[in-house]
This record gives C-alpha cells, sequence and structure tokens, in this order.
C-alpha cells in the first residue's frame, strides 16, 4: 500500500479507513508507517495500516471540485 500511496503525493485526495472514516486533504509525504495529510493548513499522520482506498478528489469538466461524491 505505501508504494500505492506515494502515487498520490501532492494531490488531493479521500482517504478511506476501516472504520468508515472519509478523510479529504493533500497527500505531503508517505512512509512506512503512514501518510501525511496537509488539511485546513494543519498536518495530520494516518496510520497506512488502517487505509482500504485512496482516491483522488474528482473534478468536473472544467477542472473544479465536485460538490456531491457518490460512492
Amino acid at each position: 500500500m505505501t508504494e500505492l500511496a506515494k502515487k498520490f503525493t501532492e494531490k488531493e485526495c479521500i482517504i478511506y479507513t476501516f472504520n468508515g472514516a472519509q478523510i479529504i486533504g493533500t497527500v505531503k509525504e508517505v512512509t512506512d508507517g503512514g501518510i501525511f495529510l496537509e488539511k485546513d493548513g494543519n498536518v495530520e499522520a494516518i496510520n497506512i495500516d488502517y487505509v482500504i482506498r485512496i482516491r483522488e478528489y474528482p473534478k468536473k469538466k472544467n477542472g473544479k471540485k465536485k460538490s456531491v461524491i457518490i460512492d
């Protein structure tokens, strides 16, 4: 999962965890144990063992963020 997560560095992503949480932010760094995510000017660390899915934030045709995300 670490090698896959490194492909999302410097991109705004949605990270899904085992407990059903969805965390939105920009991936800053990926290490062996976790993902550093920048969200609202703050940095969060997420344990990579609990991540089940990483997805780049969807955009519309004109490049703006979608307001409704259906999974």
